[in-house]
């Protein structure tokens, strides 16, 4: 119904901001990380969600519209609401999100509030078509197991050498060559390093 809404902004709280446009003041629930975005004063684009159930509509927004879609995405998984799909995007970008499902890495969402381990899990099984052709380009042999297999083992190995499970994730989706698990991780290593 709203793609976005600009206007300025006339209040930024805990978990949404008003924005006024046209003389009409929008409440719009947002993630931490475009809440950091909004200064009152100012004004500001959000890409909008209106989310309707139980005869409830709540309007949410978002920086860009990339995070829109992973919320869309979000919302979509059994058993995840709007409220945690917010609390998700409030600790995670939508590039996390992907890193953490291409690396089957439930650690990553540890940091989400409300998100307990199996819906971390379920997160990560039902979107896994979301990060279909972003998977690293390993040479492929007769008994080799699989990418997904590999880049498990790869975030295993980082998480038992001390780094966290989001570092871990986004380390291993970043690398998108690799001959082995061991070059997998070499070269994770080395680009934690850098960073």
């Amino acid at each position: 119904m709203y793609a976005y809404i600009k206007g300025l902004v006339a209040d930024v709280s805990v978990d949404h901001a008003v924005i006024e446009a046209a003389g009409v003041g929008y409440e719009i629930f947002c993630s931490s990380l475009t809440l950091k975005t909004l200064l009152t004063g100012n004004q500001a684009k959000l890409y909008t969600h209106l989310h309707l159930a139980d005869g409830v509509q709540a309007l949410y927004g978002f920086a860009d519209p990339e995070e829109r879609e992973m919320f869309r995405k979000l919302i979509g998984v059994t058993r995840v609401g709007p409220k945690l799909a917010i609390a998700v995007l409030s600790v995670l970008t939508p590039s996390d999100i992907r890193a953490a499902i291409v690396t089957d890495n439930p650690a990553a969402f540890d940091r989400v509030s409300g998100m307990g381990k199996k819906t971390a899990q379920r997160v990560i099984l039902e979107l896994q078509s979301l990060v279909k052709g972003e998977a690293v380009s390993l040479k492929p042999s007769a008994n080799a197991p699989s990418v997904q297999d590999i880049r498990t083992e790869a975030v295993a190995a980082l998480t038992s050498l001390g780094y966290d499970g989001l570092s871990a994730s986004r380390a291993v989706a970043a690398v998108k060559e690799a001959d082995s698990v061991e070059d997998l991780i070499t070269k994770a290593l080395r680009s934690m390093a850098k960073g």
